[in-house]
């Protein structure tokens, strides 16, 4: 008997023993059956900033999981060697959602973060374990490349506080060549986790030659402003050779700077420059009077002067989850 995976856009039809595109999800006995729940493939204490999450508890630590397999096959992604493996070739873990909820308190953490590969393919023990952190006062992230339907969207944003959502370019043609998946999704994605009051942080590789065109910045930046706001923040990421583009020289510096200035001149209020040492391409900044509010480097917080999730000088409220 076969059925039909509806976490995700490509809905695959599955005979029965068949695995899906993603690899992590089955056809066993009729019923769509997640093959990794409770084995996670990769888990580590991250500071919340490495997500990239800066308008998050910073300076706090995630409790960070994934399993293996992806249902988006980037050319140049950075976690290939788990992303695209099948789950019995990747040695994991045991542990099931209570397990990821007692580490992340026994190490301090303020939340989990399902991160790495991407929680939609492992979605009933990303969502499971969300349950059991908010039932302990931990808050949940989801670092993912958005493509997923909308409806368990809706339902795991309930359970939801954070997210990083990959916008990989303005452009479908983009997607369907580099990620083997296509845009519309990932936009819907994007507008739905803001509108479900998940606090919602957009981060974009600018990979040389493919995405890095003034007109592309300027595309994907006004998307942004016109539907999730001026306040959400954008984070323009330096490209490094990997995985199927070792072809690709790394992102130039003065493109991340080029991307974050136009960014900031269409009204953006929080941009900033990741993969790369920049002088303030990393700091918070308070976008009514300009006071530098957080300052980094790296992944680590030097001073943060926000009050009560304001600036101390104006009192301008900041977005973000600041307590």
């Amino acid at each position: 008997m076969s059925v039909q995976c509806k976490i995700c856009p490509r809905g695959c039809e599955l005979s029965e023993g068949e695995a899906g595109n993603c690899r992590a999800r089955k056809n066993v006995n009729g019923k769509v059956t997640l093959t990794t729940y409770g084995f996670p493939c990769a888990v580590h204490v991250d500071p919340v900033e490495k997500k990239p999450m800066f308008h998050f508890l910073p300076g706090s630590k995630s409790f960070s999981i994934a399993t293996a397999g992806c249902n988006l096959h980037c050319r140049n992604c950075q976690n290939w060697e788990i992303s695209q493996a099948k789950p019995e070739d990747v040695p994991a873990y045991e542990l099931p959602p209570d397990k990821v909820v007692e580490k992340a308190l026994e190490y301090k953490c303020r939340s989990i973060a399902y991160t790495y590969t991407d929680p939609v393919i492992f979605y009933e023990y990303a969502m499971d374990s969300s349950i059991k952190a908010r039932e302990k006062g931990l808050k949940n992230i989801l670092v993912t490349a958005g493509y997923i339907n909308q409806k368990p969207l809706k339902e795991i944003c309930k359970f939801t506080d954070g997210a990083n959502i990959d916008l990989k370019a303005f452009s479908d043609k983009f997607y369907r060549d580099v990620c083997k998946a296509t845009l519309k999704p990932v936009l819907d994605a994007l507008v739905t986790s803001k509108e479900c009051g998940v606090e919602v942080e957009v981060t974009n590789l600018v990979l040389p030659t493919l995405n890095d065109s003034e007109s592309d910045f300027k595309s994907l930046v006004k998307w942004v402003k016109e539907n999730m706001g001026a306040e959400t923040p954008l984070h323009f990421s330096r490209f490094y050779p990997n995985y199927l583009m070792k072809n690709l020289p790394p992102t130039p510096g003065e493109t991340l700077l080029k991307a974050r200035e136009i960014a900031k001149s269409e009204g953006l209020k929080h941009v900033y420059i990741g993969n790369i040492s920049s002088p303030d391409g990393e700091n918070t900044f308070c976008p009514s009077c300009g006071k530098l509010l957080i300052k980094r480097t790296g992944y680590s917080i030097d001073t943060n002067e926000i009050k009560n999730g304001a600036c101390p000088q104006c009192f301008s409220k900041i977005y973000g989850v600041w307590q």
